[in-house]
């Protein structure tokens, strides 16, 4: 799903970053920091509390700014800015019925991911419909330093029982990565401890893949 500027997805044989970035809590100048230096496999952008006009522009800006970054841009449930935007995706996280119309409208020409899983019933659900990932934890979940023990339990589940990659929501605190790539989650997102970091956000990329290189275990085959 995506790739960095500097290896392609299937050259990364363990857990990738994914960043979340909201219209009300990131700005461009932040985005365009975080992915300049690589290391970023995909950007999820949320409108959160932007109106429709606001988000549409937004979308249309930082859809091409990650792409120009060879960074998969998906966009959170808006099927009409997903393709306005010419986004590489859409997000769904609102139920069995919308990631339906999403798979109809977009898959296979762009990325679908579910999200909205709470427990292994649901992400079964979901997984039978084949989306191209599933995300475990709620995209503003970072209220606190580490990751929610109930999602890295369903990540571990899945990951040794699916094909189907999935996304951990990561704490806000840059560390919380170790805990979701011991998961065996594929990829790790993070949103707080990137754009919130004291040190700026192409800081925090590059603290999180060191954290990753070092510490995420990799996976037998390259996914």
């Amino acid at each position: 799903m995506g790739s960095t500027k500097n290896q392609t997805a299937s050259q990364i044989n363990h857990c990738q970053l994914v960043l979340i970035a909201s219209v009300s809590a990131c700005t461009t100048s932040k985005l365009k920091s975080a992915l300049e230096d690589g290391g970023v496999a995909s950007l999820i952008i949320m409108a959160d509390e932007a109106n429709e006009g606001t988000f549409a522009e937004v979308c249309n800006e930082w859809v091409e700014i990650a792409q120009s970054n060879d960074v998969a841009a998906l966009i959170v449930a808006d099927t009409q800015i997903t393709g306005r935007s010419e986004a590489d995706g859409i997000f769904v996280e609102t139920g069995m019925e919308d990631l339906d119309a999403a798979l109809a409208s977009f898959s296979p020409q762009k990325i679908v991911g579910c999200g909205g899983l709470k427990d292994r019933h649901r992400a079964l659900q979901a997984g039978d419909k084949q989306p191209d990932f599933v995300f475990f934890g709620r995209l503003k979940g970072d209220i606190k330093a580490m990751p929610h023990k109930k999602n890295l339990a369903l990540a571990e589940w899945w990951s040794n029982l699916i094909e189907t990659p999935c996304i951990v929501m990561g704490g806000n605190e840059i560390d919380s990565v170790i805990e979701c790539a011991a998961s065996g989650a594929e990829f790790v997102a993070l949103n707080k401890a990137i754009f919130e970091h004291e040190d700026g956000p192409k800081k925090a990329v590059q603290l999180a893949n060191k954290l990753l290189e070092e510490n995420a275990p990799e996976f037998e085959e390259a996914k």
